[in-house]
């Protein structure tokens, strides 16, 4: 009856032990399948989430250049041009430079899911505005001469899709157009460092006052591991089961 009796006593005190166990990894595991209710108590924390991009709350959206679908897009319009050189020696080369004259990013909220919760609806939003994300993919570039006199040029087509103010001095002899524009597609892996902000009912990473969003594309999927939180979760939820039903057993055979 002893023995039992102090089983019991051993299961009561970690019975709370288990529940604040339980609670940790049920914390964690909402984190990792990036759950908005697990977000919503870490709101104005800084936090960084891995996971899959997918569409925004209007849904997919096209790039402004390319036209390919797409969660963001962002692109730059350079200047090629040769300098003017007042006094220039017989024989000497000029080289050309290049100024940027259109840098556009898009500002639509864009998705952010578990890859094992992709036809999920709920999801954690991204506001990626004033954000140049690190390593996005490269979708178009497209050189666009000068044209000559007397020579038949293709027709800029891009220039009237540029989207923002084109602006800059235009130093020198005209060379030629680049365009380049970048993309994140649907279901591209993604790192995202940002605050957590809740918008009409939206859990939103945003960023943080002085600290800007930090979106990084084609990260690599980590090797998988067991949570300690979940292996401490189990352990003492087992330990506690044990000496629960040992307790109750072993003191009711005493009588």
């Amino acid at each position: 009856m002893v023995i039992g009796v102090a089983l019991l006593a051993v299961a009561v005190v970690l019975l709370p032990l288990t529940v604040v166990g339980l609670r940790r990894w049920l914390r964690q595991r909402g984190l990792a399948q990036l759950l908005p209710s697990a977000l919503v108590p870490l709101r104005g924390q800084r936090v960084t989430l891995t996971g899959v991009a997918t569409a925004g709350p209007s849904g997919p959206i096209e790039s402004g250049l390319a036209g390919a679908e797409c969660v963001w897009h962002g692109h730059e319009v350079l200047r090629h041009y040769r300098p003017l050189v007042r006094d220039r020696a017989e024989g000497a080369v000029t080289e050309r430079a290049c100024d940027s004259i259109a840098d556009y990013g898009s500002d639509e909220l864009f998705g952010l899911v578990a890859e094992d919760r992709t036809g999920a609806v709920e999801r954690v939003y991204v506001d990626p505005a004033g954000v140049e994300p690190r390593d996005p993919e490269l979708c178009l570039k497209r050189l666009v001469g000068r044209p000559q006199p007397g020579v038949a040029a293709a027709a800029d087509d891009l220039l009237p899709r540029v989207r923002g103010r084109i602006s800059g001095v235009f130093r020198g002899e005209t060379i030629e157009f680049e365009y380049r524009e970048w993309i994140i597609r649907q279901g591209a892996r993604v790192r995202v460092t940002g605050e957590v902000d809740v918008r009409d009912g939206r859990v939103v990473l945003v960023a943080s006052e002085g600290t800007p969003l930090s979106v990084e594309h084609g990260v690599e999927e980590g090797p998988a591991r067991v949570s300690p939180r979940r292996r401490e979760a189990i352990l003492l939820l087992v330990a506690f089961a044990l000496c629960a039903i040992s307790g109750a057993v072993v003191t009711a055979a005493a009588f």
